[in-house]
């Protein structure tokens, strides 16, 4: 799957210096009216939360793993049992989790990317360790906070990768009670992308998402990777 197959182009109305989580070009959602749904884990860095995947696999629910290189190198052994998960897809998530930008801008006081060459470093860096890894190479990127600028998200595309963002904000980084993350998924609408985290095993991420599935999978919702046929 090659960036921009079934994706809005970059609008070249769009000011060169917009910047946000929300920018043309950026995948924030399934292009499909069926009760499907897109859970995404952000493993930005830090810990690993086990009991989480666990839970995933448990209950054979699908999840696109957006991974950092800076995770991966905490967790080798960790990365390289989920990627021979068929449940689970891996995104990639930067080779230093940076925002993406071409002039340094950050996020969460977070420095960005500061030039073409560093963003390109940042993607391809990730996309190759995660390619030697796991034996495949991501298509799908987000970055690291999921800020981008505009001129970031045309680079993206240009270098074969797809820029995804979200449209559920689903545990606000792993700091949301149990509660506010059920609430937050039950917010989610047929073809949503539901942002979550899996790096924080201290987070209420799992004890959150096993609240909501039931009410979920009653509604007629289905898990699906973002990779998935016929979805883009």
């Amino acid at each position: 799957m090659t960036a921009g197959s079934g994706f809005a182009e970059q609008d070249l109305s769009t000011p060169k210096r917009a910047w946000g989580q929300r920018l043309p070009g950026i995948r924030q959602r399934l292009q499909s009216s069926a009760n499907v749904l897109a859970l995404t884990f952000d493993a930005c860095g830090g810990g690993y939360d086990r009991q989480l995947m666990d839970m995933l696999l448990h209950n054979h629910v699908a999840a696109t793993l957006f991974i950092s290189g800076r995770w991966i190198d905490r967790h080798p052994r960790e990365f390289a049992w989920l990627a021979q998960q068929p449940l689970f897809s891996i995104g990639n998530h930067g080779l230093e989790h940076k925002p993406c930008s071409v002039t340094g801008r950050g996020a969460y006081g977070i420095r960005g990317t500061g030039s073409v060459d560093e963003l390109q470093k940042e993607v391809q860096g990730n996309a190759k360790k995660i390619e030697q890894l796991s034996g495949c190479k991501p298509t799908l990127f987000r970055a690291g906070t999921a800020y981008y600028d505009a001129q970031a998200v045309d680079f993206i595309q240009k270098m074969g990768y797809t820029p995804v963002g979200f449209n559920v904000n689903g545990d606000g980084g792993a700091s949301y009670s149990a509660k506010q993350i059920k609430k937050q998924l039950l917010t989610a609408k047929p073809g949503s992308i539901i942002l979550l985290h899996m790096n924080r095993p201290q987070g209420f991420t799992a004890e959150g998402l096993l609240l909501a599935l039931p009410e979920l999978k009653q509604r007629g919702m289905t898990f699906v990777t973002l990779d998935v046929k016929g979805l883009h």
